[in-house]
């Protein structure tokens, strides 16, 4: 009886693992020629790829220009959706694509900074899209005062008269 046990569990195993292993692409035949047609495995969902998480204006002068852009690319195998954009505060306004951005394709995030006070720049960016977790990109700099500017020097002074 035992020996009979182990034979039943040993062709229970030999069938399934021979199933596992009978698992092939199907063929299909096309003319003369057998093509193999290879089961698409991978996922069709977006990926967002950042060519940069970060800005650095580096310095600049109070009430600059303070746009910059954020690209990215669309990796996946789906249309990417941004379903929002925000920032940590109200002086940074970020402008996105509403459309869906088709895989293999590239758009921009336009962020603008309101440069009117004088300081370090730290602040974050958030982007919600359609296929995974948030996204935080940052930008940084310092704002300075714009120097007064120097009025050059006479040559000739207004007590002395070089007529």
């Amino acid at each position: 009886m035992k020996k009979l046990f182990i034979l039943s569990l040993l062709i229970v195993l030999t069938i399934a693992i021979s199933a596992q292993v009978d698992e092939k692409p199907a063929k299909k035949q096309k003319g003369n020629k057998k093509e193999i047609v290879m089961e698409d495995t991978l996922p069709k969902v977006p990926e967002i790829k950042f060519a940069n998480l970060v800005h650095d204006y580096g310095t600049i002068y109070k009430d600059g220009d303070g746009v910059c852009y954020f690209e990215f690319t669309n990796t996946g195998r789906a249309d990417l959706q941004l379903t929002n954009v925000s920032s940590s505060c109200g002086c940074t306004v970020p402008q996105w694509p509403k459309e869906p951005i088709a895989p293999g394709q590239s758009a921009q995030i336009k962020v603008s900074y309101n440069t009117s006070r004088v300081g370090f720049i730290s602040k974050s960016v958030f982007v919600d899209w359609n296929g995974g977790e948030r996204v935080t990109l940052n930008i940084k700099g310092n704002v300075i005062e714009q120097p007064k500017e120097i009025v050059p020097e006479s040559k000739t002074s207004p007590l002395i008269n070089n007529d």
